[in-house]
């Protein structure tokens, strides 16, 4: 903001703008206070940077007494917002459509399922449930478990949740969290062995676009993450020259930070500064009501994308980096835009539908580019799944149930038992080992039902998911069904 405000009166000759700064420590109450201030004390006509809903909400409340515009970093809001307070304008494109790339990345891997962990806030209710359930569903993907956790999550409750995550199959995760709370899952998962072999994460913008500012630790627990982040051109000369002074700037303010690079986060604060300025000059301003006008009605290319607005927000992003992290810092893949899927350039590239064109990963645990991970595992569950086989058939064509008194075991063979091992052959997915067997007996019982066709089906069970394949003939009718 300080280079924005350093350019823009530089660039008109004399000071228009003036920065006012007041810390809230991301704290939504403290927030409202420190608004009420910079208004009565400080005099402000504009307030800028709640970045989560929580704090704009309340930033919003105060700034409506006062008539006294609030752009907000906020990447999504509730489409009531606008008419709840009208002096609230959305100043960082939406990023909704990112659940769209995080779901093609799923799509392109054939993962089937997969286990949603997110912040329980507000924002998250609005950013995270609508547009990624409908993302998941579109390709045919289903979410086998959904976890909120406080902002606030201790060890305690990461080590619990964590754990009965580890029990099941599914191994795909999908991260929707702050920066914060994102290092202490990441660092739980490491803990507890689950950034392993056969173990895929995926983390969406709000992590991914910090990615630039974490620290050793935080990328020594998050080796083979999948990123997806916010884009934006770094080429052109306006670019190019912020970039120059960024890293002087930065270098000489903090230089025990190895990383100077700036992130999206700062190149909307450049633009909303800049969008604030123009607005002053081209319009008339006398009061608040006129200056909000005026911010609505700027149309410029900025540094973050293109500044445009429709109903108080801008237009959402349409493209995303895909980026790897893996060693010291993270590798770029490539990028995923709207309609056209993923491509190595952020334009005029050639896009595919799949990830895969854009190259090979560095998944978790294998320490090197191979080939894509199953998705899921063998479950930890010390409650196995258990299969019941009937007995007593008219005919043991189907189902022959053979008992070893002498080594007390079951052997099962017939039609009905071939086709049950051909479907869980062809699941790719783990039923259940015991004793070296791939199933194990309930008391064989006998269900003989006599009907025009008989009918063999096989009930096969995992997770919410049931598989039903029926086979006939005109005998009787089998059903052998796996209970948890």
């Amino acid at each position: 903001m300080d280079m924005a405000i350093q350019d823009f009166n530089m660039q008109h000759k004399q000071t228009f703008l003036m920065l006012r700064l007041k810390c809230s420590k991301r704290k939504p109450l403290q927030s409202a206070l420190a608004a009420r201030h910079l208004i009565n004390k400080n005099k402000v006509e504009v307030i800028l940077g709640p970045r989560s809903w929580e704090e704009t909400s309340n930033v919003a409340e105060v700034s409506e007494h006062y008539d006294v515009p609030i752009l907000s970093f906020a990447d999504s809001s509730p489409p009531w917002a606008a008419k709840r307070w009208p002096f609230l304008v959305q100043a960082a494109a939406g990023t909704h459509l990112q659940m769209t790339a995080v779901a093609n990345i799923i799509q392109s891997w054939g993962w089937r399922r997969v286990n949603v962990i997110y912040e329980d806030t507000d924002s998250a209710a609005s950013g995270i449930s609508p547009y990624l359930f409908v993302a998941l569903q579109a390709v045919d993907v289903e979410i086998s478990n959904l976890l909120p956790l406080p902002s606030f999550a201790d060890s305690t409750l990461l080590h619990k949740e964590l754990k009965n995550l580890k029990k099941e199959q599914c191994r795909v995760f999908v991260v929707h969290t702050s920066l914060e709370l994102a290092m202490h899952i990441f660092g739980m998962a490491k803990e507890k062995n689950m950034m392993e072999k056969e173990y895929v994460w995926i983390t969406t913008d709000s992590i991914t676009s910090s990615v630039h500012s974490m620290n050793f630790s935080l990328i020594s627990s998050m080796q083979g993450v999948i990123g997806v982040r916010n884009s934006f051109l770094e080429t052109g000369p306006d670019f190019k020259s912020f970039l120059t002074r960024f890293y002087g700037i930065f270098g000489r303010k903090y230089p025990e930070e190895k990383h100077h690079e700036p992130g999206i986060f700062a190149l909307q604060a450049y633009d909303a500064v800049r969008m604030v300025g123009l607005a002053m000059i081209e319009g008339t301003n006398s009061n608040g009501q006129q200056l909000l006008e005026s911010i609505l009605k700027t149309d410029f290319e900025g540094l973050s994308g293109n500044i445009q607005f429709t109903q108080q927000k801008l237009e959402p992003t349409t493209q995303f980096q895909i980026i790897n992290i893996i060693g010291k810092h993270y590798r770029e893949l490539g990028f995923w835009t709207e309609n056209l899927g993923f491509s190595h350039t952020i334009d005029h590239g050639v896009y595919n539908l799949s990830m895969e064109s854009i190259g090979d990963v560095n998944w978790p645990g294998l320490g090197g580019r191979s080939s894509a991970p199953r998705g899921w595992d063998l479950p930890t569950i010390e409650n196995p799944l258990r299969i019941g086989v009937p007995n007593g058939s008219i005919t043991n064509k189907f189902v022959k149930v053979d008992y070893d008194s002498s080594k007390d075991k079951y052997t099962f063979s017939g039609f009905s038992v071939d086709v049950f091992n051909e479907t869980a052959r062809l699941l790719m997915f783990i039923l259940e080992l015991t004793r070296g067997e791939k199933y194990e007996v309930l008391v064989p019982v006998p269900v003989p039902v006599p009907v025009p066709m008989v009918q063999v089906a096989v009930v096969v069970r995992w997770c919410s998911v049931r598989l039903v394949i029926v086979v006939g003939t005109v005998v009787e009718f089998w059903v052998i069904v796996i209970n948890e």
